[in-house]
């Protein structure tokens, strides 16, 4: 069964950091994109980052480059989300998803097909 689980949420301090990973039990998404979300209490879900399959592509929302990194290991089959520099801002669940029909870098939310139940992060000033 297909399934994405994510892990390595929790509570920080502003300035702290956090990696965040997603298991793609299985290992049926390493030929496609994935990406991470997050959606803030109130606000709609947004794309954080995405990756290629080959991981040598990425995207960053604007309000994350230069304090996130996304990477992946198809061996294993995760995907992670290395989180600096945290932000009260950041606070909201984390969502891995993946993109069952491309392989490129894919940043439009309505066309990643699989996704995790989400892990909480919290920044606290």
């Amino acid at each position: 069964q297909v399934r994405l689980e994510e892990s390595g949420g929790g509570l920080v301090e502003v300035g702290g950091s956090l990696t965040l990973s997603c298991v793609d039990s299985g290992r049926a998404f390493v030929r496609n994109a994935m990406g991470w979300f997050r959606q803030a209490p109130g606000k709609e879900r947004e794309i954080v980052a995405s990756i290629n399959w080959s991981g040598d592509g990425t995207y960053y929302r604007n309000s994350v480059r230069g304090r996130f990194t996304i990477s992946r290991d198809n061996v294993k089959g995760t995907v992670s989300l290395q989180m600096s520099s945290l932000k009260p801002e950041d606070t909201a669940v984390y969502f891995c998803a993946a993109d069952s029909r491309h392989g490129r870098v894919i940043v439009v939310e309505e066309l990643f097909d699989y996704w995790g139940q989400g892990t909480q992060v919290t920044v606290s000033s």
